[in-house]
């Protein structure tokens, strides 16, 4: 059965727009995004099919491109769409946080910053640049590959707080392993941060780990 055919109530994009995006299942909104079937198998079963080959709704998201071409009824044309999908949900957070300021908006700043880093098969260093009202200037990924001592050097990131005018900063990182708990390392090195900023009066705010499904602060921690 088609699924024209299916009662109204129970059509994705007829329950959509009756009671919101958040009523469908992760199959239902994948079923909207890809518009149409295979033979034998309707936009529904074919995004609940999917969903299973790829482990989920996120390995599919993160999948490259050659491994999400290889999914029946996906191609390149599919893959550019959800990559523009992706980079749309980051500009929106992005245009969000030029709006507000940093810290009165904690869980923002976390949606966006995981957003940015969650991905990445690589360890990537990064900073949002704060004014003095603790607006956002600019996001910038910093330093890239494994971390430690030697990988980031905090003269740097003090001349390009000094260059954009920041007053503060707030740091964040991926673990790629997933375990998102900060290591020795990471302590050491956002400590030899927040003093080399401290010179020039910048002050560091925070610094997010960012892990599988969960992101740690060092602010919360009572690290900073």
């Amino acid at each position: 059965m088609s699924i024209r055919d299916w009662p109204e109530g129970e059509r994705p994009r007829e329950k959509l727009l009756a009671l919101g995006s958040e009523a469908l299942s992760d199959a239902e909104l994948l079923a909207i995004f890809l518009r149409v079937g295979v033979p034998g198998r309707s936009a529904v079963d074919l995004a609940r099919d999917t969903l299973t080959a790829f482990g989920g709704l996120r390995p599919l998201l993160e999948a490259d491109e050659r491994a999400f071409c290889a999914g029946r009824g996906l191609g390149q044309a599919k893959y550019v769409q959800l990559q523009a999908v992706l980079e749309l949900a980051r500009r929106h957070l992005a245009s969000r946080l030029d709006r507000e300021a940093a810290l009165t908006s904690p869980g923002l700043v976390r949606d966006y910053l995981t957003s940015r880093l969650r991905h990445l098969g690589h360890e990537e260093f990064a900073a949002l640049f704060l004014d003095s009202q603790h607006r956002v200037i600019r996001y910038e990924s910093l330093f890239r590959g494994t971390l430690d001592s030697a990988s980031v050097y905090p003269r740097e990131v003090a001349r390009r707080a000094l260059e954009l005018g920041a007053g503060a900063l707030i740091f964040a990182h991926n673990h790629p392993s997933g375990v998102a708990e900060p290591s020795d390392a990471d302590r050491r090195i956002t400590e030899r941060l927040r003093q080399a900023l401290e010179l020039f009066e910048v002050r560091v705010l925070d610094h997010f780990v960012v892990g599988d499904g969960e992101v740690v602060s060092f602010a919360e921690r009572g690290l900073l």
